[in-house]
Protein backbone atom coordinates (compact mmCIF):
# COMPACT_ATOMS: atom_id res chain seq x y z
CA UNK A 1 0.00 0.00 0.00
CA UNK A 2 1.17 3.34 -1.25
CA UNK A 3 1.57 6.08 1.71
CA UNK A 4 -1.12 8.34 0.36
CA UNK A 5 -3.16 5.36 0.37
CA UNK A 6 -2.22 4.56 4.00
CA UNK A 7 -2.84 8.04 5.13
CA UNK A 8 -6.14 7.62 3.41
CA UNK A 9 -7.23 4.82 5.20
CA UNK A 10 -6.51 5.90 8.54
CA UNK A 11 -8.18 9.19 8.53
CA UNK A 12 -11.00 7.39 7.35
CA UNK A 13 -11.06 4.66 10.06
CA UNK A 14 -11.47 7.36 12.57
CA UNK A 15 -13.70 9.55 10.74
CA UNK A 16 -17.69 9.04 12.29
CA UNK A 17 -20.05 7.99 10.03
CA UNK A 18 -21.48 11.01 7.52
CA UNK A 19 -18.25 12.93 7.99
CA UNK A 20 -16.64 13.38 4.63
CA UNK A 21 -13.23 13.29 4.02
CA UNK A 22 -11.89 16.36 1.05
CA UNK A 23 -8.73 15.33 -0.02
CA UNK A 24 -7.11 18.92 -0.26
CA UNK A 25 -4.81 18.18 -3.87
CA UNK A 26 -3.73 21.80 -4.43
CA UNK A 27 -0.04 22.07 -5.73
CA UNK A 28 0.07 18.11 -5.87
CA UNK A 29 0.72 16.52 -8.97
CA UNK A 30 -1.85 14.35 -10.88
CA UNK A 31 -0.02 10.93 -10.14
CA UNK A 32 -0.45 11.82 -6.49
CA UNK A 33 -4.14 12.30 -6.99
CA UNK A 34 -4.40 9.17 -8.98
CA UNK A 35 -2.76 7.28 -6.07
CA UNK A 36 -5.54 9.03 -3.47
CA UNK A 37 -8.55 7.53 -6.63
CA UNK A 38 -6.72 4.39 -6.49
CA UNK A 39 -7.30 4.07 -2.65
CA UNK A 40 -10.86 5.14 -3.25
CA UNK A 41 -11.13 8.64 -2.21
CA UNK A 42 -13.32 10.52 -4.67
CA UNK A 43 -13.65 14.10 -3.39
CA UNK A 44 -10.92 16.45 -3.83
CA UNK A 45 -10.74 20.32 -3.20
CA UNK A 46 -8.70 22.88 -5.24
CA UNK A 47 -8.04 26.45 -4.43
CA UNK A 48 -7.01 27.51 -7.61
CA UNK A 49 -9.50 27.77 -10.84
CA UNK A 50 -6.44 27.07 -13.86
CA UNK A 51 -5.37 24.16 -11.49
CA UNK A 52 -8.91 22.68 -10.65
CA UNK A 53 -10.32 23.16 -14.38
CA UNK A 54 -6.74 21.42 -15.56
CA UNK A 55 -6.85 18.33 -13.16
CA UNK A 56 -10.68 18.25 -14.23
CA UNK A 57 -9.85 17.41 -17.62
CA UNK A 58 -7.08 15.41 -16.81
CA UNK A 59 -8.87 13.09 -14.44
CA UNK A 60 -11.23 10.62 -14.49
CA UNK A 61 -14.54 11.87 -14.66
CA UNK A 62 -16.10 10.49 -11.50
CA UNK A 63 -14.19 12.65 -9.14
CA UNK A 64 -16.19 14.99 -7.10
CA UNK A 65 -14.45 18.25 -7.38
CA UNK A 66 -15.04 21.29 -4.68
CA UNK A 67 -13.72 24.54 -4.75
CA UNK A 68 -12.35 25.36 -1.56
CA UNK A 69 -10.16 28.49 -2.34
CA UNK A 70 -11.43 32.24 -2.65
CA UNK A 71 -13.62 32.18 -5.92
CA UNK A 72 -13.30 35.69 -7.82
CA UNK A 73 -16.45 36.47 -9.65
CA UNK A 74 -14.72 36.56 -12.96
CA UNK A 75 -13.29 33.07 -12.63
CA UNK A 76 -16.89 30.85 -11.63
CA UNK A 77 -17.41 30.30 -15.44
CA UNK A 78 -14.44 28.18 -15.96
CA UNK A 79 -15.90 26.00 -13.48
CA UNK A 80 -19.66 26.62 -13.70
CA UNK A 81 -19.95 22.96 -15.80
CA UNK A 82 -18.81 20.58 -13.43
CA UNK A 83 -18.05 21.33 -9.56
CA UNK A 84 -19.93 19.89 -7.00
CA UNK A 85 -19.67 22.46 -4.50
CA UNK A 86 -18.15 25.83 -4.19
CA UNK A 87 -17.06 25.94 -0.38
CA UNK A 88 -16.18 29.85 0.31
CA UNK A 89 -18.91 31.99 -0.67
CA UNK A 90 -18.93 35.36 0.55
CA UNK A 91 -20.55 37.98 -0.95
CA UNK A 92 -23.97 38.46 -2.81
CA UNK A 93 -22.15 39.38 -6.05
CA UNK A 94 -20.40 35.94 -6.35
CA UNK A 95 -23.80 34.19 -5.38
CA UNK A 96 -25.15 36.06 -8.36
CA UNK A 97 -22.46 34.93 -10.80
CA UNK A 98 -22.83 31.65 -9.60
CA UNK A 99 -26.32 31.46 -10.45
CA UNK A 100 -25.62 33.13 -13.68
CA UNK A 101 -23.25 30.23 -14.71
CA UNK A 102 -25.37 27.88 -13.47
CA UNK A 103 -28.29 28.80 -15.41
CA UNK A 104 -25.86 28.48 -18.40
CA UNK A 105 -25.20 25.26 -17.42
CA UNK A 106 -28.29 24.25 -17.69
CA UNK A 107 -27.49 22.91 -13.43
CA UNK A 108 -28.24 24.12 -9.86
CA UNK A 109 -25.04 24.63 -8.25
CA UNK A 110 -24.25 23.53 -4.59
CA UNK A 111 -22.77 26.45 -2.53
CA UNK A 112 -21.44 27.11 1.16
CA UNK A 113 -21.61 30.35 2.77
CA UNK A 114 -18.09 31.56 4.45
CA UNK A 115 -18.62 32.08 7.87
CA UNK A 116 -15.89 34.96 9.59
CA UNK A 117 -14.94 33.11 12.94
CA UNK A 118 -10.83 33.20 12.85
CA UNK A 119 -9.17 35.90 14.57
CA UNK A 120 -7.22 36.50 11.49
CA UNK A 121 -7.45 39.39 9.31
CA UNK A 122 -6.66 37.48 6.59
CA UNK A 123 -9.50 35.18 6.33
CA UNK A 124 -12.60 35.90 4.16
CA UNK A 125 -16.57 35.61 5.47
CA UNK A 126 -19.80 36.91 6.84
CA UNK A 127 -21.07 37.55 9.76
CA UNK A 128 -24.05 36.08 11.43
CA UNK A 129 -26.28 39.19 10.70
CA UNK A 130 -24.59 39.87 6.93
CA UNK A 131 -25.98 36.10 6.12
CA UNK A 132 -29.32 36.71 7.51
CA UNK A 133 -30.23 39.87 5.83
CA UNK A 134 -28.48 37.96 2.36
CA UNK A 135 -30.61 34.95 3.14
CA UNK A 136 -33.66 37.23 3.30
CA UNK A 137 -33.58 39.83 0.72
CA UNK A 138 -35.64 39.86 -2.50
CA UNK A 139 -32.18 39.45 -4.25
CA UNK A 140 -31.48 35.97 -2.63
CA UNK A 141 -34.93 34.44 -3.07
CA UNK A 142 -33.95 35.09 -7.18
CA UNK A 143 -31.07 33.19 -7.34
CA UNK A 144 -33.17 29.79 -8.84
CA UNK A 145 -29.95 28.09 -9.38
CA UNK A 146 -27.93 28.19 -6.83
CA UNK A 147 -28.39 25.79 -3.42
CA UNK A 148 -26.95 26.76 -0.16
CA UNK A 149 -26.50 23.39 1.33
CA UNK A 150 -24.68 24.43 4.28
CA UNK A 151 -21.83 26.69 5.73
CA UNK A 152 -17.94 26.48 5.99
CA UNK A 153 -15.70 28.25 8.16
CA UNK A 154 -11.70 28.41 8.73
CA UNK A 155 -10.06 28.46 12.70
CA UNK A 156 -7.66 30.68 13.46
CA UNK A 157 -3.72 29.14 12.67
CA UNK A 158 -2.63 28.88 16.14
CA UNK A 159 -1.66 26.31 19.41
CA UNK A 160 -4.72 27.65 21.67
CA UNK A 161 -6.73 24.31 21.11
CA UNK A 162 -9.39 26.16 22.75
CA UNK A 163 -9.41 29.04 20.76
CA UNK A 164 -9.91 26.97 17.82
CA UNK A 165 -13.07 24.54 19.62
CA UNK A 166 -14.85 28.19 20.51
CA UNK A 167 -14.60 29.42 16.92
CA UNK A 168 -15.98 25.78 15.56
CA UNK A 169 -18.66 25.91 18.03
CA UNK A 170 -19.23 29.29 17.00
CA UNK A 171 -19.92 28.02 13.01
CA UNK A 172 -22.38 25.48 14.68
CA UNK A 173 -24.45 28.13 16.05
CA UNK A 174 -24.82 29.85 12.88
CA UNK A 175 -25.36 26.84 11.15
CA UNK A 176 -28.25 25.85 13.59
CA UNK A 177 -29.32 29.35 13.33
CA UNK A 178 -29.57 29.42 9.90
CA UNK A 179 -31.20 25.95 9.89
CA UNK A 180 -33.73 26.77 11.79
CA UNK A 181 -34.78 30.60 10.48
CA UNK A 182 -34.69 29.56 6.53
CA UNK A 183 -34.40 25.84 6.13
CA UNK A 184 -35.95 23.78 8.51
CA UNK A 185 -37.74 22.09 6.37
CA UNK A 186 -34.33 21.69 3.51
CA UNK A 187 -32.84 18.07 4.05
CA UNK A 188 -30.30 19.40 1.83
CA UNK A 189 -29.26 22.14 3.95
CA UNK A 190 -26.91 20.06 5.92
CA UNK A 191 -23.22 20.07 5.41
CA UNK A 192 -20.45 22.03 8.15
CA UNK A 193 -17.32 22.55 6.41
CA UNK A 194 -14.98 23.17 9.45
CA UNK A 195 -11.42 20.97 9.80
CA UNK A 196 -8.61 20.38 8.48
CA UNK A 197 -4.94 18.68 9.01
CA UNK A 198 -4.34 20.16 12.10
CA UNK A 199 -7.05 20.54 13.82
CA UNK A 200 -10.02 18.14 11.71
CA UNK A 201 -10.49 16.31 15.25
CA UNK A 202 -12.06 19.11 16.70
CA UNK A 203 -14.19 19.99 13.99
CA UNK A 204 -15.77 16.78 14.18
CA UNK A 205 -16.26 17.18 17.91
CA UNK A 206 -18.32 20.43 16.89
CA UNK A 207 -20.44 18.77 14.49
CA UNK A 208 -18.79 19.40 11.31
CA UNK A 209 -19.79 17.14 8.41
CA UNK A 210 -16.99 17.65 5.52
CA UNK A 211 -12.95 17.62 6.75
CA UNK A 212 -10.80 19.63 4.41
CA UNK A 213 -7.52 18.02 4.64
CA UNK A 214 -4.09 18.40 2.29
CA UNK A 215 -0.91 17.09 4.34
CA UNK A 216 -1.92 14.30 6.40
CA UNK A 217 -2.89 13.13 3.14
CA UNK A 218 -0.02 13.60 0.29
CA UNK A 219 2.30 14.41 2.64
CA UNK A 220 3.65 18.27 3.36
CA UNK A 221 4.63 20.44 0.36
Amino acid sequence: MSAIASNIAKIKAGLPAGVKLIAVSKTKPVSDILEAYNAGQRIFGENKVQELTAKFESLPKDIEWHMIGHLQSNKVKYIAPFVALIHGVDSLSLLTEINKQAVKCNRVQDVLLQFYIAQEETKFGFSLDEAVQLIASDAFKQLTHVRVVGVMGMASFTDNHDQVKKEFKTLKVYFDELKKQFFSNAGYFSELSMGMSGDYLFAIAEGSTMVRIGSSVFGGR
